[in-house]
């Protein structure tokens, strides 16, 4: 008889929009939504699945919130599993350490939320004896590895850990409970997991190790198909790992090349073809593009000048295409313009100026450190992450904010000396 349980992590229930821009409040109204969506999607799969067990790796909630709301949406939940006869595992992560409900809530006698001492489980399915493993930290911050502290594997079982850790760390996590993956699979488990970093991986050797991944993407820096993983222990004794894709929006980067494109119409067309292709890439119900156009374009100028007549056009073509959203447009185009015929044109005379001269200046580039610095400083840690999460990010993110505000200008001048021509 085999054991059969979904393994997840970092549902972030309510977690607050970061990047998403309100003033579309349909797309705003969708994806503040898709966590708690994300949540039923994997309640359905694990009845559809008629599995065992659904582990939950930590971070359920987003922080020191009390919605009582989501505290009732998250026991009905849980409550199907328990009819339905599937038990929950839960350990706490570093999101649900400062929240309340975390520590208040009432939850079905299935469900079991291990605590801060190292507790193991035992269940029998058939001739099949299978032993959980949790732990829970009780604040944000766990700067030491929680390995030791977990018992050792209970001999003659199938023994799973579930444990919220950075292992040896990933770009825009804080560092939680590090442990390398090598020490993992020193441990004599079979299968590890583990919630905290949002990115799926798995580890295959001795043992399985499968970070779950975020269910659900949230902003641009979450994009990508998002999953679950179904998980099978068969009577031999191995075990069979499926990813199940639970999203209800997948954030996706859509290249948009408009490299000798003369007509508006025709570069409208063309970005309504990227978002259309990437919507028939996706796994999820719903497309959030954010859109980067690229190319050698004499329209360069006029997108620049226009930002919101093309937005809304793209937003336009995307309704029409169905279950398509644009987050954002980056625009990274260029007029193509000869370096010749610079000298006969004034406003190309001074770009070439702004951009050889000025932009590679150091007083320049040490005067636009300082005031991104200082608007930074006013902003709350959770909102710097645009302008880059260490030195070399900040540095790339100067040069993208240097040569944007370049071609604008550029474009608004040349622009306004052809309608005064």
């Amino acid at each position: 008889m085999a054991f059969r349980f979904i393994h997840t992590a970092d549902l972030h229930l309510d977690s607050p929009l970061r990047s998403l821009s309100l003033r579309n409040a349909e797309l705003a109204a969708l994806v503040g939504d898709a966590s708690r969506q994300a949540l039923t999607a994997i309640v359905e799969l694990a009845l559809e699945e008629r599995v065992d067990a659904v582990l939950i790796a930590g971070d359920l909630y987003d922080g020191d919130q009390t919605s009582m709301k989501t505290a009732r949406f998250l026991a009905t939940e849980l409550e199907r599993l328990h009819r339905a006869g599937i038990e929950t595992f839960i350990i706490r992560g570093n999101h649900d350490a400062l929240s309340k409900i975390t520590r208040e809530l009432l939850l079905p006698p299935s469900v079991m939320v291990f605590d801060r001492q190292a507790e193991v489980v035992e269940r029998r399915f058939g001739s099949l004896g299978i032993a959980i493993h949790g732990l829970s930290f009780a604040k944000s911050q766990a700067p030491e590895s929680l390995l030791p502290r977990y018992k050792s594997p209970v001999p003659g079982l199938i023994n799973i850990g579930l444990m919220h850790t950075s292992l040896a760390g990933a770009p825009g996590h804080d560092a939680y409970a590090p442990c390398s993956v090598a020490d993992l699979q020193a441990y004599g488990f079979d299968y590890w997991a583990l919630g905290h970093i949002h990115k799926r991986s798995h580890h295959n050797g001795n043992g399985h190790i499968v970070m779950a991944g975020i269910p659900q993407g949230r902003d641009i820096n979450e994009d990508g198909a998002k999953s679950v993983s179904l998980v099978t222990v068969r009577d031999d004794r191995t075990i069979a790992i499926e990813e199940r894709h639970v999203a209800v929006a997948q954030f996706e980067r859509v290249a948009v090349d408009l490299n000798g494109t003369e007509d508006w119409r025709d570069a409208i067309s063309r970005i309504s073809d990227a978002v259309a292709s990437a919507r028939d890439r996706i796994v999820s119900p719903h497309l959030v593009a954010r859109l980067r156009l690229t190319g050698a374009t004499p329209l360069s100028f006029r997108l620049r000048r226009d930002p919101d007549l093309l937005l809304a056009e793209a937003e336009q073509r995307a309704e029409q295409i169905g279950s398509a959203w644009i987050e954002k447009i980056e625009l990274e185009t260029h007029s193509g313009e000869e370096e010749g015929a610079q000298s006969a044109d004034p406003v190309a005379e001074l770009a070439a100026l702004m951009r050889d001269r000025i932009l590679t200046g150091p007083g320049y580039r040490e005067s636009l450190r300082q005031l991104t610095e200082e608007l930074l400083d006013d902003l709350p840690p959770e909102s710097r992450s645009f302008a880059g999460s260490d030195e070399s990010a900040f540095a790339a993110f100067l040069d993208q904010l240097s040569t944007e505000a370049t071609e604008t200008i550029i474009a608004r001048m040349k622009t306004a000396e052809r309608s005064d021509g």
